[in-house]
């Protein structure tokens, strides 16, 4: 079951993927996601939020 809500510092994208399985059912054997595989080359696209540091 995925996460009502993408944790800090993840990226929504990547979260969703690794957490809902429904997003990979549709595939046959053997096949790669092509979203997932565009994350692996290029990396996320999406502007990740750090977490706040409690360091102060």
């Amino acid at each position: 079951m995925a996460a009502s809500q993408t944790p800090p510092g993840q990226c929504p994208q990547c979260w969703e993927h690794a957490h809902n399985p429904r997003i990979h059912r549709k595939l046959k054997a053997r096949e790669d996601c092509k979203p997932c595989l565009d994350h692996m080359n290029n990396g996320c696209p999406y502007l990740v939020p750090k977490t706040a540091s409690k360091w102060w």
